[in-house]
């Protein structure tokens, strides 16, 4: 019994990591509502100057784009002077792949809550099954921390190893059409959205995600000083 207790607490724990993970994707990505990591990405990569637009003229299409991908606009179409021209800053292509990653955002804010309802679940079975869970979760989540550094430091290694490389395979995995691959010459979300640019927001999430998981290593770390004190204080008074 003991052994399933230490299962579900550790399974409970190892949902939780992920929870964690598909919020520092939205933080990463919506946690500042004035876009100005978005800003400082355009005027580090020239972008203003590949797409000949005024910088307030991007940051309008971004923040239309974003309403998108959040669900705040229906379509996306955004009139705009762009290349010297004023035109739709999107094309069929750019709608269609927009379209599917809409979709995966959306999707994986619902998994979000569906991971934690679970991990709530397994906690709750733990309880009722009696477990020691006030020992079993620290030490559970303790484990579940190391297998996803381990598995953060590996992935981390391979992006920087070859970031191209591994950001085609992350594409050729999540959606089942080549509508990811644009040609600069015809694509201006491409332009504004370059693969540093991707390479930086990965960076981003990997710093929320860390600062998540530090931040609960912390709590247990306390929870447990303060269960061994409350243990110590019993043996005291049992003598």
């Amino acid at each position: 019994m003991k052994k399933l207790h230490h299962v579900l607490a550790v399974a409970a724990m190892l949902l939780l990591v992920l929870a964690l993970l598909l919020t520092s994707f939205q933080l990463a990505i919506y946690g500042d509502p004035d876009y100005r990591f978005y800003e400082r990405e355009y005027a580090k990569y020239n972008v203003t100057e590949s797409l000949d637009m005024e910088m307030e003229d991007v940051m309008d299409v971004t923040e239309k784009m974003m309403d998108y991908l959040i669900g705040k606009r229906q379509e996306l179409s955004v009139i705009t002077d762009v290349d010297g021209q004023t035109q739709d800053f999107f094309n069929e292509q750019d709608r269609l792949h927009m379209a599917d990653v809409k979709n995966l955002f959306l999707g994986g804010l619902t998994l979000r809550w569906v991971l934690l309802a679970a991990a709530a679940v397994l906690i709750a079975l733990l309880v009722l099954l009696k477990g020691d869970w006030r020992r079993i979760i620290p030490r559970a989540y303790f484990i579940a921390l190391a297998i996803f550094l381990a598995v953060t430091v590996l992935l981390g290694a391979l992006f920087a190893s070859d970031f191209t490389k591994y950001f085609t395979i992350f594409h050729e995995i999540f959606f089942t059409n080549d509508l990811w691959i644009f040609d600069p010459a015809t694509d201006y979300m491409i332009r504004m959205l370059p693969e540093g640019f991707f390479y930086d927001m990965v960076m981003r999430i990997g710093g929320f995600f860390l600062g998540f998981l530090a931040a609960f290593l912390a709590i247990f770390l306390v929870w447990r000083h303060f269960l061994g004190r409350g243990q110590q204080d019993e043996d005291r008074q049992g003598k």
